[in-house]
């Protein structure tokens, strides 16, 4: 179970003046997904993630391709990459995956990643994750995919040791 896939309905306002899907609510697409997967995969003492409280601490997206308005939802495919006491690393990937159905290639709009940290609502601060909630949350690790700035910083640090 570690990907989960959840279907996102477009907005027409959710097009620009060049007719794709603004870069911005990009970040709206991947907060939907989000908060789908964990109404739908709960923890078992206290209620799920959303409700018993998480901030978005950090987000990089590479925008790969235009996505442009149609009336079709586009798949959001979210995992979790790493988890610390009280954070975790999810990354996503706004696609379409047409391959086992047409035949046809994967597309790729745009890959990111977030950084979540635990929250304490009543206390005001970060917490730790519960013992139930790591278990959880470690049933939706998966493999990380680097992203864009990461591959040309490695990129550089080759040619820096190359010529030392």
């Amino acid at each position: 179970m570690p990907r989960q896939r959840i279907a996102i309905p477009l907005r027409w306002s959710d097009m620009d003046a060049y007719g794709h899907v603004n870069n911005v609510q990009f970040l709206r697409l991947l907060e939907d997904a989000r908060v789908l997967a964990f109404h739908a995969h709960g923890s078992d003492d206290g209620g799920n993630v959303v409700e018993t409280g998480i901030v978005v601490a950090r987000h990089e997206i590479d925008y790969l391709r235009p996505l442009h308005y149609r009336p079709e939802p586009v798949s959001v495919d979210l995992w979790v990459s790493s988890i610390s006491a009280a954070s975790f690393e999810m990354q996503y990937e706004v696609l379409d995956d047409d391959a086992p159905a047409s035949g046809g290639e994967r597309v790729v709009y745009a890959r990111a990643e977030s950084t979540l940290v635990l929250f304490d609502l009543a206390a005001g601060r970060p917490r730790r994750f519960t013992d139930t909630e790591r278990q959880t949350m470690a049933a939706w690790v998966d493999e990380r995919v680097p992203l864009r700035h990461e591959n040309k910083h490695e990129k550089h640090e080759n040619k820096v040791q190359s010529r030392a």
